[in-house]
């Protein structure tokens, strides 16, 4: 059970790529550009003074108590959970001019493999009025939701949803890129330097805010693998991320051969939408994967329970190496194929053999695409090695789609100005405690200043990182840390699974618990 349309629609949504000379892929602006007492002012170019309309009245000078950067699934759900909390000056930042959840990806009838209530909101706030529910009562949806008896709601849905949360919630500053994150031991806060851009993605003005919490979401990228990437940056044969499968479907569909690579969700949806605008008996499509097979994602009952906050609690108190160990050994649990998939792509393919022959496609797994290359300028060359049966082979095509999943975006560009600060364990990786907070140096942390990470502490978290059913929790926790109380109460169990040896003692909620019955006195 994954996160998002890549390796699996559980992930959480992801944000343009960024360079180092753009350190952050998202950023907000503030009501002004002061800097703090002691700080340098950053210069604005004397051709920009707009400014976006009805900024919020904050005191520039003043520190704020949160700084989202990144806006996407998780900071959006953690941007929704704050709102009702008054006391909170939070803002939240981002580079793109509007939300946007996968839209190469949002190919008709694709559904999330989790359900519903894996919104923003409702598994830490059910009430709350940004829940799906809600959105479908704004919307005058709900008795024809209720009469579709759909508990997994098509991606282009969820989409919507958020868009329709991010048009609503105030805070949100789209259209701002955050350049670099500062500490200022002086003041004791983080100084936030962003740059507002245009509606074409020019710079117009610059600014820097200030805050002592800072939540980063700044989600992940497209993966290409090194021996492709020479093929993605050529333009004469298409050669695509399946991130940009609707933008470029045209093109690939005109092509006499096409090769999917990836045996993954995304990988597995491509060629289905692929096959079905193929004319039968001239499908000539080649789908292949690395993995041993084409093969069903874990989605038994007690499976799923490796998403939840006891598992996750569990995971993040192993020590490094069996976590790393333990990562690369559940793959199943989130790269796999949705068994709903896997069967339609049997049915399409057994309907094409109705009236005899067999469709022109070939599906093979347990294949590692070496290196490739172009012949001409009108055709690729792909070098395949079998890896059980450790012999090669050569495959030309007309286009190819790279179903090849993503990666946590780098945070050393961003936050260049705090590696002084952060510790790190043997792989260079940051250390994240068990409240998503990156492990600083103590005289960042007694100044009461935190950095918390959303979708960037696999390595310390477990494979739930990235999917969507723990993102209220997770935003939840984070905003009950911050604010040193508890607006939103979590529960203490969520798992029939003991993960580990140490017992947990069952906990029976109050309103379950029998009545204590007074004794009868004799007599009475």
């Amino acid at each position: 059970m994954s996160p998002s349309p890549q390796t699996n629609p559980h992930n959480g949504p992801h944000t343009a790529p960024r360079t180092c000379s753009h350190t952050s892929t998202q950023a907000g602006l503030d009501t002004g550009s002061h800097p703090a007492p002691g700080a340098s002012p950053r210069s604005i170019p004397a051709q920009t003074t707009s400014k976006p309309p009805n900024p919020p009245q904050h005191d520039p000078d003043v520190p704020r108590d949160l700084v989202g950067i990144g806006i996407g699934p998780f900071n959006l759900s953690l941007a929704a959970l704050a709102h009702p909390l008054a006391e909170l000056d939070a803002v939240f930042y981002e580079q793109r001019p509007a939300f946007s959840w996968h839209p190469g990806l949002l190919i008709d009838g694709a559904r999330l493999q989790v359900p519903f209530l894996a919104d923003l909101v409702s598994l830490a706030d059910p009430a709350s009025p940004w829940s799906f529910l809600s959105y479908l009562k704004s919307r005058d949806r709900l008795f024809p939701f209720y009469f579709a008896e759909r508990f997994h709601i098509q991606r282009a849905e969820y989409d919507a949803y958020c868009r329709w949360v991010c048009e609503n919630l105030p805070g949100l500053r789209f259209g701002h890129q955050v350049d670099a994150v500062r500490f200022n031991p002086e003041h004791d806060v983080f100084e936030v330097d962003f740059t507002q851009l245009g509606p074409d993605g020019d710079a117009e003005a610059l600014g820097r805010t200030y805050t002592r919490n800072i939540v980063l979401g700044i989600g992940t990228e497209p993966y290409v693998p090194d021996p492709l990437k020479p093929l993605v940056e050529a333009p004469a044969v298409p050669v695509i991320h399946a991130a940009d499968y609707l933008g470029h479907r045209e093109t690939l569909l005109a092509a006499d051969h096409i090769t999917v690579i990836g045996s993954g969700q995304s990988g597995a949806e491509v060629f289905l939408d692929l096959l079905r605008r193929r004319p039968a008996g001239r499908e000539r499509i080649h789908w292949l994967g690395r993995t041993g097979a084409f093969a069903p994602m874990e989605y038994s009952k007690l499976g799923l329970e490796h998403f939840t906050p006891d598992y996750t609690r569990y995971f993040h108190s192993l020590t490094e190496p069996v976590r790393d160990q333990l990562l690369a050994s559940q793959w199943q649990l989130h790269k796999g194929i949705d068994a709903d998939t896997l069967a339609a792509i049997h049915d399409e393919l057994y309907r094409r053999t109705l009236h005899g022959g067999w469709p022109d496609v070939v599906l093979t797994p347990g294949v590692r695409v070496r290196t490739g290359g172009r012949i001409a300028t009108t055709k690729v060359e792909l070098h395949l090695e079998h890896v059980h049966q450790n012999t090669r082979s050569r495959l030309t095509t007309d286009a190819v789609v790279l179903a090849t999943g993503y990666r946590e975006r780098s945070l050393d560009c961003l936050l260049a100005g705090l590696d002084p600060y952060m510790r790190r364990d043997s792989q260079e990786r940051p250390r994240i405690d068990d409240q998503y907070r990156m492990v600083l140096d103590p005289t960042v942390t007694a100044s009461g200043c935190n950095v918390y990470v959303q979708n960037a502490e696999r390595h310390t978290h477990g494979i739930g990182t990235p999917d969507l059913g723990l993102a209220a929790w997770r935003s939840a926790g984070i905003l009950n840390c911050l604010t040193g109380k508890e607006p939103y109460p979590l529960p203490t169990r969520t798992a029939f699974t003991s993960f580990g040896l140490q017992q947990q003692e069952p906990r029976i909620p109050s309103a379950r618990r029998p009545k204590a019955l007074t004794p009868l006195m004799d007599g009475i």
